[in-house]
Order: C-alpha cells, then sequence, then structure tokens
C-alpha cells in the first residue's frame, strides 16, 4: 500500500462455520449451526515518543437460532476494540539497562500462559480493558508487568439485538476495578535445568454496583506462581501453573442480595511433555486441570474458582458454540499429541476425562447441577482435535476442528440433564491476514 514507514496497517478476515449434533446445555435440545464473521484493522502511527493505536473489530453471527447460546462474546458489530497511546524505551524498574514501555487507553492484554488475562484469539468477540499497562524488561529477559485496567463492556447484550448483529457501541465498566503485578524470570536454575522460566503474579478484582451494571460485588485477591520450559526437540518440556482466590463476594448479582460469602478458591494445571526429534516434530504430553468446585451450597462460604479475563481453549477445549469445559469446579486428565509436519502444517488431537471437583456444585457451562451430589461427578470423556495449513504463507491460513463429549454418569444422571450418550462439534474456518 506505500504507506510511510511512521504508520502500521495490519488487520485481518476470518469466517467459521460450526456445527454441534446433541445439545448438553441445560434447556437445549437437538442439534446447532452458527456462521461467524471477525474482521480487524489495526491502525498505528508511530510520532518517535509516542505511538498512538485504534483497533477496530466487527464480530457478527448468523444461522443461529433459539438454542444458540448467543452472547456478547459471540457478536459485537463495528466497534472499536483498542484506542491508546504507547510510550517506549521509558526507564524501567529492573536495574541498570532495563527499560519499559507503558501504554495508556483502550486495549487488549495478554501476560505469561494468558490464563489469568488474555487476548482471545478464537473466539468470536476479542475482550478488551482500559487503563494501564505498564511493562518493564531486563536486558537478560526478565519482565515486570503492571496492570490497572477496567472491563469493557460489550454490546449488544439482548438476544433480540444479537440475533439481528444491530450496532451498539461499547462502554466501561467502571465499577469494576481489575489489577495485576506479574513477573517473570528466565533460566532460574542454570544449574540444575536449562530454559527453566519462574513466574510470581497476584491479580485483584474490585466490584461495585452501578446503575447499568450490577455485580455481584467481587472482592479478590488471587497470589500464584508457574513453572515453564518451552518444548524443543529432543528434550522435557514442563508448564506448572496454581493460583489462589480469596477474598468477599454475593451470590449473585441481584441488588437485593446483600449477605456476603467467603471466597476461598484454587486452580492447578500442570503439564509435562516431551518432543521427539523426528520427522513431523511429534510431542506427546500428560495434562492435569483442577479448579475447585463449592462443596456446600447452603453455606456461607463460595469455593468455586471462577474463570474471569483468562483462556481456556488452549488447555481445554474447543469452544464456542461447544467448550463443556472451563477452569471452574473441574477435575480433568489427560494427554495430547502435537504435529508440525511443515512451516505451513500443524495439528493437535487432546483427550480429557472431566469430573467435577465437586459433585454437590454446578457443572459451569451446562449450568447443571445435583445440590444432593446423587448424579455422581463425570463429566464423561472429551477428545478434542484441530489442523491449520497455511495455503498462503503468513496471508491465508485453513483450519478444521473437531470434538466429542461422551457422555459420563453425572451428565446422564443429573436432572433435566440431556438426552442421548454424546455431543459432536466440527468446525472450518479460513483466515485472511494482511
Amino acid at each position: 500500500m506505500n504507506a510511510p514507514d511512521w504508520l502500521t496497517l495490519r488487520g485481518e478476515t476470518r469466517m467459521r462455520y460450526e456445527t454441534l449434533d446433541g445439545q448438553f446445555r441445560a434447556g437445549g435440545s437437538g442439534g446447532d449451526q452458527l456462521l461467524l464473521f471477525r474482521s480487524l484493522l489495526l491502525v498505528e502511527a508511530d510520532t518517535g515518543p509516542v505511538s498512538f493505536g485504534i483497533e477496530l473489530q466487527d464480530s457478527r453471527t448468523y444461522l443461529g437460532d433459539a438454542d444458540t447460546p448467543l452472547s456478547s462474546s459471540f457478536t459485537n458489530p463495528l466497534d472499536v476494540l483498542q484506542l491508546y497511546a504507547r510510550m517506549d524505551a521509558l526507564p524501567g524498574l529492573l536495574g541498570q539497562g532495563s527499560d519499559s514501555q507503558l501504554v495508556l487507553g483502550r486495549q487488549t492484554v495478554s501476560i505469561g500462559s494468558k490464563r489469568q488475562i488474555e487476548r482471545v484469539s478464537y473466539a468470536n468477540v476479542i475482550k478488551s480493558f482500559t487503563g494501564a499497562h505498564w511493562t518493564h524488561e531486563a536486558t537478560r529477559g526478565d519482565q515486570l508487568h503492571l496492570v490497572y485496567v477496567v472491563p469493557t463492556g460489550r454490546f449488544p447484550d439482548i438476544r433480540a439485538d444479537l440475533d439481528a448483529n444491530r450496532l451498539s457501541g461499547d462502554e466501561e465498566q467502571w465499577g469494576r476495578r481489575i489489577w495485576g503485578v506479574h513477573y517473570r524470570r528466565p533460566d532460574i536454575l542454570p544449574g540444575m535445568v536449562s530454559d527453566l522460566w519462574g513466574e510470581l503474579f497476584a491479580y485483584g478484582l474490585n466490584e461495585r454496583d452501578t446503575s447499568d451494571v450490577p455485580t455481584p460485588n467481587r472482592s479478590y485477591v488471587a497470589p500464584g506462581a508457574r513453572l515453564y520450559r518451552k518444548p524443543i526437540a529432543g528434550r522435557w518440556d514442563l508448564d506448572v501453573e496454581g493460583a489462589l482466590r480469596q477474598g468477599r463476594r454475593r451470590a449473585t448479582s441481584d441488588p437485593g442480595d446483600t449477605q456476603p460469602l467467603d471466597v476461598n478458591a484454587a486452580m492447578l494445571i500442570a503439564v509435562l511433555g516431551y518432543v521427539f526429534d523426528a520427522p513431523w516434530q511429534p510431542r506427546l504430553s500428560l495434562e492435569y486441570y483442577f479448579a475447585s468446585g463449592d462443596d456446600d451450597p447452603n453455606d456461607l462460604d463460595f469455593d468455586q474458582h471462577e474463570r474471569l479475563f483468562g483462556g481456556r481453549r488452549t488447555d481445554l477445549n474447543n469452544t464456542s458454540i461447544y467448550g463443556p469445559l472451563t477452569p471452574a469446579n473441574l477435575s480433568a486428565l489427560g494427554f495430547r499429541v502435537q504435529v508440525t509436519p511443515n512451516a505451513r502444517w500443524d495439528g493437535w488431537f487432546q483427550y480429557h476425562a472431566a469430573s467435577l471437583a465437586s459433585d454437590t456444585d454446578q457443572w459451569v457451562i451446562a449450568r447443571l447441577r445435583d445440590p444432593s451430589g446423587q448424579s455422581g461427578d463425570f463429566i464423561g470423556h472429551t477428545l478434542d482435535a484441530r489442523a491449520r495449513y497455511w495455503l498462503v504463507p503468513d496471508n491465508l491460513r485453513l483450519e478444521l476442528g473437531a470434538s466429542a463429549l461422551i457422555y459420563g454418569g453425572f451428565t446422564k444422571d443429573v436432572p433435566d440433564g440431556p438426552d442421548g450418550d454424546v455431543t459432536l462439534f466440527g468446525y472450518a474456518q479460513a483466515t485472511i491476514s494482511f
């Protein structure tokens, strides 16, 4: 386009068709389908000391019906995803030679594993936040992230408007504040385990009701840590991350609900993998994901680990109109096989045996619950696969995916549970990038 050096133009447009047979969600029946379109356009001007950027997002859906679980996570017609000012090469806080970058305004945020806060990729609507993200980096690679933001409320959020892809501007949710401190250090055990990253972090959420946005008035602090060794051919890799969450909240967002509940929740993921030095670079990993559930629905404690602003597809399953697993009331053991035949092809297959961490708490995505615990805790067997191919390198990528949920005892026995024995899901996607 012969753009000047100080101007960056970057974007993509993506189309995906999804189909599902055998609805597992409460109240659902039969199958489902959805056609999704997402277009992004980023324009950034580098003026020297400060860069100014704006990114537009247009996310639309078609072919949904009354049972399609549409929300503002699927549909968000033309709106401003990012509008920011970025200052680079500022003095850093990590000693001599360190520098920093400060981003102010509406922005997307991804840090580390992205399990705590993420710019999603697979979802049709990307989340954004408004505030400040200050990143410090030392010469040896240490990183310190300081975040203070409010989430952006996405509109429309009324079903009739979602079905019609009606334009409605997003708005900042000023009554909800998110903060984070996240430190990452490379090669923490050079004499014992090479290339092992260590991370320490703490994230917080503080809410208060506003006239437009009722909340459960959550007040959380979540400290955690991570050990990570990236996959490389001919060696073992590792990813272990855990976090606690403590604070208070109310059971619902109803303004009349004023009873505070004590929150004590936790999450843990542990992955051990090995990349074979062979054609296709196959990687085999064993994985376990735990997210606590609430044992007693009638006490004054809320012990379920909620997914707030982090991702779930990378670790657990294909999502969108499928996605039965999320890091809330979950215990899932499984394995994954990944292959990379060449620079144009890659793919993976994964399996999980998924159970409820607490048999008296809710299966969150399906909104099914047996408070007595008599339906057991085994959700079922999940199988997920994906294959991608660059038809035109760096420009046009094709993607196919498939999933199956084979129902376990809880899914079959829980009151108002789904009919049948299995949910099947598949999608086809094409992305044009520039």
